[in-house]
């Protein structure tokens, strides 16, 4: 902008400020990275400093990255001014119908920072290391290195392209080898002994003679489905027949590959950059489109489209191979286990899970104890197998009472049978029929608890119930009686 001051940001090194960060109208003016402050103001007195805010720019650019993911999953920070894309198999989706390809996506994505307000380059070619070099020193904003023409377009660049230390460039430098050209043409022996083999694996990177491997900021998943729009939408209802879209094409992708999807991000990009993200689960591997979209109704709502939505994309962060698992109901009495198939359990787990949280979600599961309070134990409702199996004999009842409750019993049954009756909650209940005893001895590797005599009672008024006395009936004093459990 015409007449505008010279913007730098500093930062303090070895007890000097130093130019980390410049805009145009200060390159123009004469200024450049690493200069000192007062320097700086030697050459454009006029300049606006700021104090650095690191941590500001490591979460700008760790939005970028996030924003970045609409063109390709595998996205990595370059350094603290950069973004690495592995753009393998994602390039034709990019550009108009007449051209598509690298051209057309570098377009894009050069142009879309520009309309953010950054000052954007960008560069694709075969390595990680060429691309950054012809990004950051390159004479175009948007290029493009042909396969086989790396080192030609390499030749020219000044040997800080190739991401050496400002140290290391400089001795390069003093000793006459500013162009990648020329350190080409150095034997690699002499050379990694004057410089170290810093300098030589920085070059084979760029080349591609050796491997240089980018670590994504997110697990990359093989199952991901992109829709771009010619228009952004704003609509729901749009929004709701893209995601329809997305889910059809990842579930023809998961059914070719025998799997089915655990968790799924749905991720819509909008015009002004933002980001919106949505998560579900599901308790068994699923593929089924229908019921996919299900999980993902009402939470696709609540956010502001902003000018609209431009690209929308869905994963499968989890997947797991689609096999029928079955388990055992659970059913009270002396009726046989009856067989049910996990995946009918499935949608409902996954609706409430997805509303509620999974981890509210419960199951009941056995446990290896023969104490009735310890033999059953709830198991989250995302646990693989549910494999319960109710004793059938001797009957227990399906509701017990946590804990036991005291009851007062008449006669206290001291000779080892059950009372006549007892008092429960200030209501008697004269026993008309009992069944037992059922003895349950204390586990061995618990200190504290005594012998159990467990009966079962039908009281005169028709209510059952299952007592017990706790510890052996003994003659010399009175036995206490428990309520453990109903009936009915």
């Amino acid at each position: 902008m015409a007449g505008a001051a010279p913007l730098v940001t500093t930062r303090a090194a070895g007890g000097r400020l130093l130019v980390a960060a410049l805009d145009g109208v200060a390159e123009q003016a004469g200024l450049a990275l690493g200069m000192t402050l007062a320097d700086a103001r030697a050459v454009a007195p006029e300049s606006c400093v700021m104090p650095a805010d690191p941590t500001a720019d490591a979460a700008l650019l760790d939005r970028l990255i996030s924003w970045c993911g609409r063109y390709t999953p595998w996205v990595a920070a370059a350094g603290l001014d950069g973004i690495f894309l592995d753009a393998s198999g994602c390039a034709h989706l990019f550009g108009t119908p007449a051209s598509r390809g690298e051209p057309a996506m570098c377009g894009d994505l050069v142009r879309r920072l520009k309309g953010f307000g950054f000052a954007a380059s960008a560069a694709m070619a075969d390595t990680p290391g060429a691309a950054w070099a012809m990004a950051h020193y390159g004479a175009d904003n948007c290029a493009i290195i042909a396969p086989g023409k790396t080192a030609a377009a390499l030749a020219g660049l000044p040997v800080a392209a190739l991401r050496l230390d400002a140290a290391t460039a400089g001795t390069l430098a003093r000793v006459g080898v500013a162009r990648i050209a020329q350190l080409c043409a150095m034997p690699r022996a002499p050379l990694t002994a004057r410089f170290g083999a810093g300098v030589g694996r920085r070059l084979d990177q760029a080349s591609g003679a050796l491997h240089e491997a980018i670590s994504p900021r997110m697990p990359v998943t093989p199952f991901r489905a992109h829709l771009a729009f010619a228009e952004p939408i704003a609509l729901a209802d749009d929004i709701e027949r893209g995601l329809d879209r997305l889910l059809k094409d990842l579930c023809r992708r998961l059914d070719r590959a025998g799997r089915g999807a655990r968790r799924l991000a749905l991720t819509l990009y909008r015009v002004d950059g933002e980001i919106i993200e949505r998560q579900v689960g599901a308790a068994r591997p699923a593929r089924d489109p229908a019921h996919l979209a299900r999980l993902f109704a009402g939470r696709l709502g609540g956010f502001d489209p902003g000018f609209g939505v431009e690209a929308m994309t869905l994963a499968a962060q989890g997947t797991e191979m689609l096999t029928p698992v079955a388990g055992t109901a659970l059913i009270p009495g002396d009726a046989a286990p009856a067989q049910f198939c996990a995946e009918d359990l499935a949608p409902l787990i996954d609706r409430l899970g997805n509303r509620i949280g999974f981890e509210k979600l419960v199951r009941l599961g056995a446990h290896p104890s023969h104490l009735p309070e310890r033999a059953v134990r709830a198991r989250p409702a995302l646990a693989e197998a549910m494999d319960f199996v109710w004793p059938p004999t001797p009957r227990r009842p399906l509701r017990l009472l946590a804990p036991p409750e005291r009851i007062e019993a008449i006669p206290p049954g001291d000779t080892g049978g059950p009372p006549a009756r007892f008092r429960w909650r200030r209501a008697d209940h004269r026993i008309h029929t009992a069944e037992g005893p059922e003895r349950i001895a204390p586990e061995w590797w618990l200190r504290a608890g005594k012998t159990r005599d467990y009966w079962r009672v039908e009281d005169t008024q028709g209510g059952c119930f299952w007592i017990y006395r706790h510890g052996v009936a003994h003659r010399d004093r009175p036995s206490q009686w428990y309520l453990h459990g109903l009936f009915g």
